[in-house]
């Protein structure tokens, strides 16, 4: 199995070898771990966010159509990623806070940040009020609008897109709510 491709595995594991799926859930558990440091979970823990982004490769195991997704490992991370996005979005409706929705640590092709996340420090140490008025009074209207699509799960292009920006405009507004939020972080 080792020698298999993830497609052959793929293929294999979705028409019922169980060997062959024991292999890709073996294989990507690395990148599913990876996937998951990134976020922050509400009520949750690393371990939650594991549990669903293996959710997520086992959707993309069995969802998975060469024809279509020629690559497994980018369709998988897709899955992967939509399957942790989801349960942090349900764990943000169920907190009624815009606030304890993710905050990715990530941009796209970058290697994720370390898992102490500055901003469920931040959560963990001040009340949502105190959080609320710190973004409001030190974001500029386009870092918190920036801010608020990301929190509600839309991706640098769709936040491009939405508030008619170039998407390197978003990235460096999402860099400096990041660098802004540390700063606060620390005091």
């Amino acid at each position: 199995m080792q020698s298999e491709t993830n497609e052959k595995l793929a293929h294999d594991a979705k028409h019922g070898n169980t060997h062959a799926l024991e292999a890709l859930l073996s294989r990507f558990k690395p990148l599913v771990k990876n996937k998951a440091a990134a976020y922050f979970l509400a009520g949750g823990d690393r371990d939650d966010l594991i549990q669903e982004g293996m959710i997520g490769l086992y959707k993309a195991i069995l969802d998975y159509i060469p024809e279509k997704n020629p690559v497994f490992s980018a369709f998988a991370s897709l899955c992967i990623n939509r399957q942790i996005l989801t349960a942090i979005k349900a764990a943000g409706r169920q907190k009624h806070s815009p606030l304890n929705a993710s905050l990715a640590l990530e941009t796209a092709g970058d290697t994720p940040l370390p898992h102490s996340n500055p901003e469920s420090l931040l959560i963990s140490r001040e009340s949502s009020q105190d959080i609320t008025l710190f973004i409001r009074e030190n974001l500029s209207p386009l870092e918190y609008d920036v801010l608020m699509l990301h929190i509600d799960g839309m991706s640098h292009a769709q936040i491009s897109e939405t508030l008619q920006k170039p998407l390197k405009s978003i990235d460096n507004t999402l860099q400096r709510v990041r660098k802004k939020v540390r700063s606060r972080s620390k005091d």
